[in-house]
């Protein structure tokens, strides 16, 4: 058993802000409450800390199989509990494509074996993310996905998308859409604007993503299904989004950390600066920020993105695009939305738990009788990020050497202490 004390509890599901105890038992909590006592339990004394559900990362790329000489299940959930992450949606981009039962089971497996985090796999929409005909989706939900995302490039075509959501509507599994136009995307490594003509690099502008947007919302208001657009990053698919909010539809939306940071005025002739979509205008970062304000915007997800270090120390436009994002969301979620006033420190909690399990149509709360999933962080406490000092196995972020007001100070995972700084 496990009681954690003299925390400052706050629970979007629950509406929760106040200073209670936890009490855990095996893999359940057990009772949530004001001055709880136990003899004989291991005591964690939060005071000072804020005690939050379990955060929740809706989007991310663990490599395994095929890609360990970037990341493993094992090194990848290490750094995501060190990130304050109970749970990862692992996407199917790996070598072979997690478009069939066989490769989902294996991934389940490994992560109950080696994971330090629960993995929720994301399957591929298509056969081999090709776009050409439909995955093996009925037989991965039941060996384990949560939703279906041909992530790393678009569903290819808006009848293909109908196919995927027409059969995904009666599964209840979300369709996770990674918006570009190919065609206007196509050899681009940056965003189209004044700082990519000054760099001298091809540009991809911001309307590849935003006509996808609009093209996936036609797809939903035709077929009713569940849609997730994933790490959004331009002012004109936000505005998308809200109008099919306000119409109804069932579409919801990420944004990462570092779209919320960083513009495409901070991007160098440095590869840990190139990610897909890639840092946007300043009138776009800023559109995000109102939209996570306003409650447009339903989960942050890091889109944690290893890469080896010699496929990235190469010329900027060979390099693979993507960043790593565990370790440093919640910092930068502190940091930039909640320390300069842009949210309320509940608000920010949402983002991470309420609000991407919902997009799964899931509940996370804390309550007697709800698995023992708790994220324990402070709001203050300083620190300097070190990816040296990272369990993952790559390094590429350009947030290395950064200070942070905010960091994650435990994980506990069905009961377990996972991480503890």
């Amino acid at each position: 058993m496990l009681l954690i004390k003299n925390g400052r509890v706050l629970d979007p599901a629950t509406k929760t802000d106040a200073a209670l105890d936890l009490l855990i038992d095996g893999d359940r909590i057990s009772q949530v409450g004001t001055n709880l006592t136990s003899s004989g339990v291991e005591v964690f004394d939060a005071t000072g800390l804020i005690v939050a559900p379990g955060f929740i990362d809706l989007h991310c790329h663990l490599r395994e199989p095929g890609g360990e000489m970037s990341e493993t299940i094992e090194t990848g959930t290490k750094s995501a509990a060190r990130g304050g992450f109970t749970a990862v949606c692992c996407m199917p981009n790996t070598q072979p494509v997690n478009d069939n039962a066989a490769v989902t089971r294996s991934i389940v497996e490994r992560a109950a074996a080696a994971g330090a985090v629960r993995v929720w796999p994301i399957g591929a929409a298509s056969k081999e993310s090709k776009g050409e005909s439909l995955a093996e989706i009925s037989a991965m939900k039941a060996a384990g996905i949560v939703g279906v995302s041909d992530d790393g490039k678009p569903v290819a075509s808006a009848r293909l998308m109908r196919q995927v959501m027409d059969y995904c509507t009666p599964l209840g599994l979300p369709v996770i859409d990674h918006c570009e136009d190919p065609s206007l995307f196509a050899g681009g490594v940056m965003r189209e604007g004044p700082h990519s003509l000054k760099l001298g690099l091809p540009g991809i502008p911001a309307a590849s993503e935003s006509i996808c947007v609009g093209r996936d919302i036609e797809m939903a208001l035709l077929t009713g299904a569940r849609l997730h657009i994933a790490h959004m990053s331009a002012g004109a698919s936000l505005a998308y989004v809200r109008a099919a909010k306000r119409s109804g539809l069932r579409v919801t939306c990420e944004v990462t950390p570092h779209h919320f940071t960083l513009t495409d005025e901070d991007v160098r002739y440095d590869t840990r600066y190139k990610m897909n979509p890639p840092l946007a205008s300043r009138a776009d970062r800023d559109a995000l920020l109102a939209g996570l304000a306003d409650g447009s915007v339903d989960c942050i997800a890091t889109d944690h993105a290893p890469h080896h270090a010699a496929s990235k120390d190469v010329e900027f436009d060979r390099a693979p695009f993507g960043i790593l994002g565990f370790e440093t969301a919640i910092a930068l979620g502190l940091s930039e939305l909640v320390h300069p006033g842009r949210l309320p420190l509940m608000r920010l909690v949402e983002l991470f738990t309420t609000g991407p399990a919902r997009v799964l149509g899931r509940e996370r709360k804390l309550a007697a009788g709800e698995p023992a999933d708790v994220t324990i962080f402070s709001a203050d406490h300083e620190w300097t990020y070190r990816s040296a000092d990272s369990p993952s196995k790559s390094r590429n972020t350009p947030f290395d050497g950064r200070t942070f007001r905010g960091a994650p100070m435990a994980t506990i995972v069905a009961g377990k202490v996972v991480y503890r700084r």
